[in-house]
């Protein structure tokens, strides 16, 4: 039989189910943790560092970190804002990423966050790299310039035979995400949708129909991110 455990982020008592990570414990209590990388059911990667947390002293991931009874995590300081405006700040520059022509504007939650730390202007230098789109499969664009390497789709987007359509190639700084094409020619139109769904970005576009949604009665374009989460509670 599970046993609830107890903890605390910020001052707040909170009650947690066992074998819980810290961010789906945070968010049953009210309490919004940012993550790029993170889906609910699939395996945590630790991808995008956003959702780093303090306890004892120590940075980790609250996505890959189980709570434990009586921790103490800092989630809200100034010290963690900053590492987290670091990061999103580093994504934007080392991508392309031009919000007001992107399908997914206003549904992006890499963008949403810039909005959430009030960015303006990245304080660092753009890279302007240019990375390969792919637009071989049938059913999908693989817009690599706005990809953040979270691993969202390799983790979540499977065939029926639990075949993987996407992985990562390369190492360090070369690596990109690809699409396996002969998987990919007998993706279905539910599973593209999916993969533009899970995408926290822009990177996965589906094919044929686009805009269906206008900009301005998007999911971020209504509500802060994170503040969904705190009306759920």
């Amino acid at each position: 039989m599970n046993k609830n455990i107890t903890f605390t982020i910020d001052g707040k008592k909170c009650i947690a189910k066992q074998d819980q990570n810290i961010v789906e414990a945070a968010e049953d209590n009210g309490i919004y943790i940012p993550t790029l990388c993170h889906l609910k059911g699939i395996i945590p990667s630790g991808s995008c560092r956003i959702c780093n947390i303090k306890s004892n002293g120590r940075f980790m991931t609250a996505c890959t970190t189980k709570v434990q009874e009586g921790m103490v995590i800092e989630n809200n300081t100034e010290e963690i804002d900053e590492l987290r405006k670091i990061i999103i700040e580093t994504l934007f520059v080392s991508g392309n990423h031009y919000c007001p022509s992107c399908e997914k504007s206003g549904n992006c939650i890499l963008q949403a966050l810039a909005y959430k730390h009030r960015i303006m202007i990245p304080r660092f230098a753009y890279t302007f790299e240019v990375k390969q789109v792919d637009a071989t499969s049938p059913k999908i664009y693989l817009e690599r310039n706005r990809c953040v390497l979270c691993k969202r789709c390799v983790r979540s987007i499977k065939t029926k035979d639990n075949k993987n359509y996407f992985a990562i190639e390369g190492r360090g700084y070369t690596s990109q995400i690809i699409l396996d094409k002969k998987l990919a020619l007998n993706m279905s139109d539910e599973e593209a949708q999916i993969a533009m769904k899970n995408c926290p970005v822009g990177c996965i576009l589906k094919k044929e129909k686009g805009y269906i949604e206008a900009i301005g009665t998007r999911k971020y374009d209504k509500i802060e991110i994170g503040t969904e989460i705190e009306i759920e509670a």
